[in-house]
């Protein structure tokens, strides 16, 4: 297969336990689609202080010839992976030193798009352990970062993504990527626009719902005339965008959602509708920045 110049690789996230392909399989499965060439990477932080191999602690050049003799290894074993499951996708490894967040973040600037693995991890894990990647990667990405869960998501036989809008810049972004997504995987695309009632006050339910299906068509028109093989459905939906968007993940492919772009803290970054999807979603997130 040959590739269109200048066109950047989808870069994914190796996993050092040859067990947890799910995410490499997802990767692999864009670059055959997207005819673009796949970088994967796997990211070596340094030991931690008091570190204590048994036999006794190495010299710090006998550990490291070590931790990169172990990490080419897993790099050929992902490099072969993805060869046997798309014999015509150009694939490479990267062996980087740094946290895996950072690492990829920085590989993020000339990505089409970043995947990694989750196994869904509490709150106060993905604050306080080492796999904490995906909030930090996702917050200064500047392409969209899929996050697919494992064990491996099983979708309807009828494959369909779902994309949240809300009439933003940023949800017109992620509504571009499903549609793309959807032809790409012969799927349908659900778009919904999920109001929630307020605490106090006195809401007009109905020109809500109103409100709701005009920016669902205009966010969609241009792009369903664009992409007419791929079979729209759009709904509005009372509740939480979190809780609403989680249960419509439960048999798509994927689930699409817009973030607010740059700043100083990972949770005004990122927004409450898009961190809560990546906690409780049970298919791939992406998400799309601004």
């Amino acid at each position: 297969m040959t590739y269109a110049p200048g066109r950047k690789p989808i870069v994914a996230g190796v996993d050092p336990d040859p067990g947890r392909r799910t995410a490499l399989a997802w990767a692999a499965d864009e670059a055959a689609q997207r005819h673009l060439p796949l970088l994967l990477v796997l990211a070596q932080n340094v030991p931690t202080p008091g570190y204590r191999p048994t036999g006794g602690r190495p010299s710090w050049e006998k550990w490291n010839e070590a931790l990169h003799a172990t990490g080419d290894l897993v790099l050929k074993e992902a490099v072969a992976f993805v060869e046997s499951r798309h014999p015509q996708v150009s694939v490479s490894g990267l062996l980087a030193e740094g946290h895996p967040a950072w690492v990829l973040r920085e590989q993020a600037h000339n990505a089409t798009q970043v995947v990694l693995g989750s196994w869904h991890l509490s709150a106060v894990q993905e604050l306080f352990t080492s796999s904490a990647v995906a909030l930090p990667l996702i917050a200064h990405a500047p392409c969209p970062v899929v996050v697919v869960p494992e064990p491996e998501h099983r979708a309807r036989p009828q494959p369909y993504f779902v994309v949240g809008v809300d009439g933003s810049p940023q949800s017109a972004r992620a509504v571009d990527f499903a549609f793309e997504a959807a032809a790409l995987r012969g799927a349908a695309l659900r778009a919904l626009y999920v109001w929630h009632p307020p605490r106090l006050g006195v809401l007009d339910e109905e020109a809500t719902v109103q409100e709701g299906r005009r920016l669902l068509s205009e966010t969609v028109a241009g792009r369903a005339g664009a992409r007419p093989e791929v079979e729209l459905h759009q709904e509005v939906v009372r509740g939480h965008p979190v809780e609403v968007l989680s249960k419509a993940s439960e048999e798509a492919l994927g689930l699409v959602v817009g973030t607010r772009g740059h700043g100083g803290f990972t949770g005004m970054l990122l927004g409450s509708v898009s961190q809560g999807v990546l906690h409780h979603a049970h298919c791939p997130v992406v998400t799309v920045p601004p």
